[in-house]
This record gives structure tokens, sequence and C-alpha cells, in this order.
């Protein structure tokens, strides 16, 4: 069996060897992410692994052509693939998850670093300015924590924070009973109205695009901090950046951001950042962006690996496949 991998890492090399031993793959590899131009390399193989990099219609239409049958990508989300002309033209997608502590621990860092103005702190030790009037922070010792969101993440965020003695409100369409001891399940408005921190752990849809919108920020507390480590589009940026402009937002961390597409993942240190909303949210001394890494560690490349080949190997058995999405 034979499974073409772009977007081919150093870092993963030892993980796609244990899953070609393991599992009897024959696993070919490209450094680069998957083009029209490149396309043709995965010709003869029906199943071809990806990260997360935009999979479109033209695309699509070319990987069907040189004879690709399954398209699974290495990341939890795939909202960067069409995965309606995909079904069009029967090439089947799956995903590939990994352990929730990444994601839910770095939250808690961000959350933490926003309390703790860390962004001033770094800028004002880097040019020797030891002064901490304009770095004076606040405890998460008494706090309300809004958690959007309840799925393995934020179930993981929740039970590792709850120790800090803050207060947490959640919302979810279907509340988990199992974590109603550390929470109070809220509606959306409630939530808004009473958070000082707020998370965002749902994934990217029609009923999530823009969940926090201009009518959104009005609802909430003056000075709220705001956090994300979910999808960017979940935040309008204009409406993010005119609340942090008015006060009404206090700080905001934000691993991932609309627009962040072809920027994260590229080397661009000397260029001219031409995004405008993430180069203004970027020049705020209370916004913290980081480029789309909360996964990053070990573990999750691990289970990114073993999980899409694994993905991979029962399709082409034909085997019932947790990774598929329907």
């Amino acid at each position: 069996m034979k499974v073409f991998v772009y977007g081919y890492r150093k870092e993963e090399a030892a993980y796609f060897s244990a899953c070609a031993k393991a599992m009897r793959l024959e696993i070919g590899t490209c450094a680069q992410r998957p083009t029209l131009e490149n396309a043709q390399l995965c010709q003869g193989y029906e199943c071809i692994s990806v990260l997360s990099t935009p999979i479109d219609a033209a695309l699509l239409q070319k990987l069907q052509e040189v004879g690709v049958r399954f398209l699974s990508t290495r990341t939890v989300g795939y909202d960067h693939i069409d995965l309606a002309y995909a079904r069009k033209i029967g090439i089947h997608i799956g995903n590939a998850t990994y352990a929730s502590e990444s994601v839910a621990d770095y939250t808690i860092m961000l959350i933490l670093m926003a309390l703790r103005k860390m962004k001033l702190i770094l800028q004002s030790a880097v040019s020797q300015d030891y002064s901490f009037d304009a770095v004076l922070g606040s405890n998460l010792k008494g706090k309300t924590l809004g958690v959007i969101g309840t799925g393995a993440i934020g179930q993981t965020l929740i039970r590792h924070i709850a120790g800090f003695g803050c207060r947490i409100l959640a919302y979810n369409p279907h509340p988990r009973k199992e974590m109603e001891q550390y929470v109070t399940y809220v509606d959306l408005n409630t939530l808004y109205q009473n958070s000082d921190i707020i998370t965002l752990h749902v994934p990217l849809n029609d009923a999530t695009y823009h969940l926090l919108n201009e009518a959104a920020f009005a609802r909430m507390k003056p000075g709220v901090i705001i956090v994300n480590t979910a999808r960017g589009p979940l935040i309008d940026n204009t409406a993010l950046i005119a609340a942090i402009e008015s006060g009404k937002v206090g700080a905001a961390a934000l691993d991932v951001v609309e627009g962040e597409t072809g920027i994260y993942y590229n080397r661009r240190k000397g260029k001219i950042l031409k995004k405008h909303d993430m180069a203004v949210l970027n020049s705020f001394p209370n916004v913290l962006l980081t480029p789309h890494l909360a996964f990053l560690t070990y573990d999750s490349y691990r289970d990114m690996v073993t999980h899409s080949m694994k993905s991979c190997y029962l399709f082409m058995h034909g085997e019932e496949n947790p990774w598929l999405i329907q």
C-alpha cells in the first residue's frame, strides 16, 4: 500500500518510518505543499497526506486526475479543503486528531501572558527598560473565565485551569454532564456579559463564522480579555480592532487570526506584512499574536502522523475509519 506525503517535515521523519514499518506502507514524500505544478508527484498513489494548506477545487480536480481517492490532512481542522467539491468528484477526506493537552495548555499560557502583560514585559527586557509602571498585571484567581465550546480541548482546558481559583462559565450547544462539577453552563449572552476572559474552542462553520462580531463585543464587560487558539475567522478582525481601540477589549492573545493563510509557516522576517488587519493587531501593545503553534509539540506530531497514516490504511482496507469526514 502506498501513501504520498506533502508538507513532509524532518521532525515527522521518525514517526513516518515507524508507521511504514508497522503498517507495511510505501511512503513517498515532498517537502513542499501540494500545488498544480507538483500534483503529478503523487501519480500512482491513491492516498495522500497534507498539512493545513489550501486545497481548492482546481487542485482537487488535478489530484483526482492523477488517481487520488483519499486525502488525509494531518490537522484537526479541515476548513482549508473544499469539501463540497471533493465529494462531487469522489475524493474522500479525513482529518487527524491529537492529544488535547497541547492546545489546552498553550491556551492557559496565553491567558496568563495576557493577564500579566507579558508582551510588554518581554519588549521592555529587550530594550533594558526594567521599570514596572506599565506592566502591572492581574491574577487569574477570582476572575470569571468564559469558555465557548466544551469539546475535547475545551474540557481539557477546564480541568487544567480549575485549580487556579477562577469561576468558569461555559457555553456549548449540548452541555456535558461530566463538566458540571467544574463549570456553570449558560447561554452566550450571559457568558459575554459576565466573563473577564473569553476563550474560543469551537470549530469553524457557517454558525460560528465571526461569532465574535461587533454585536458580541458590545455585550461584553469593559476590559475583557479575548483568547483564540481555535480558528481565526471565529473573530471579525475589524470588530476586534475597533473594540481594542475603544477599550472594550483590554487585551487579546491570538494563536490564530483571520487572514493568516499564506502568512504563517513562512519566513517573512524583514518583509512587509500585507495583511493590514494582522499588521494593526500586531502593533498593539496589549495584543499577543503567535503563529498558529498551539498544537506544536512532539506528542502532537506523533499523533498527527500516526492517525493520518492509520486513516489511509483503514480507507484502503475498507474498514471503519474514525477520522473520515462524513
